[in-house]
């Protein structure tokens, strides 16, 4: 049973605005996703509840909401088991991400990019390797995630935006437990620098090929990691 400290905090006024249930979900999704429940914990509605510093009315539909998205299990009297990933998960997550965020890619490139969005894409790219230049891996890592929303956004389709959001969800524990595992992925800022290029000159076929080869080598060097590692799942 995780015995973790609670995390309670008051919810700002605009937090206070948004239902509990979402709060919830939010939450526990955020702990989750940054390792702070592990993969494999279970963890009580009762405890969760405690540790939100909420009833366990609104815990209860986040864990639902949860298991809906395929990141946990929910089971009677037990609360919710945080679902581990596997090698082989792991490889099938990427060929999702690699198939639909090189799609968001070409899209954005036909469509084109404002000056603002073109900047934005630039400013993860600097901060990217400004935290490279630091040895802050996570600071890139979270550069590196923002610069991978807003290209999803280019794209304009809210579908294919939720779809990849939820899958790269599931792959998020596995970058962040192997962070320090990885070589220092300088390649992959040029990537994103040539695809911002490649957008700004509006050329759907390139911004694809460089982002769909970009997703292939790291989900090769991830799931390679992940089994020279010896870590069956995450």
């Amino acid at each position: 049973m995780n015995r973790t400290k609670p995390v309670v905090e008051s919810p700002s006024e605009e937090e206070a605005r948004v239902p509990a249930s979402e709060r919830a979900y939010r939450r526990l999704k955020q702990l989750i996703l940054d390792n702070e429940i592990a993969a494999g914990s279970q963890m009580l509605e009762l405890e969760a509840a405690a540790r939100l510093g909420m009833s366990r009315t609104p815990v209860r539909e986040a864990m639902v909401r949860l298991e809906q998205e395929g990141m946990v299990e929910l089971r009677p009297r037990h609360g919710m088991r945080v679902l581990p990933i596997s090698p082989d998960a792991l490889a099938e997550i990427y060929d999702i991400l690699t198939a639909l965020e090189g799609m968001a890619a070409e899209s954005a490139a036909r469509k084109g990019a404002n000056p603002d969005q073109l900047a934005a894409l630039q400013q993860a790219v600097d901060e990217m390797e400004e935290a490279l230049a630091a040895d802050d891996l996570l600071r890139w890592s979270q550069a590196d995630a923002r610069f991978h929303r807003q290209l999803v956004e280019l794209a304009g389709n809210r579908r294919l935006a939720s779809i990849v959001e939820q899958v790269s969800d599931q792959a998020h524990r596995a970058r962040l437990t192997t962070l320090r595992l990885r070589p220092k992925p300088v390649s992959s800022n040029r990537d994103h620098a040539a695809l911002v290029a490649a957008i700004r000159d509006r050329d759907p076929q390139k911004a694809r090929e460089i982002h769909e080869q970009h997703r292939r080598r790291a989900a090769e060097m991830l799931v390679a990691l992940v089994r020279d590692f010896g870590l069956k799942q995450l």
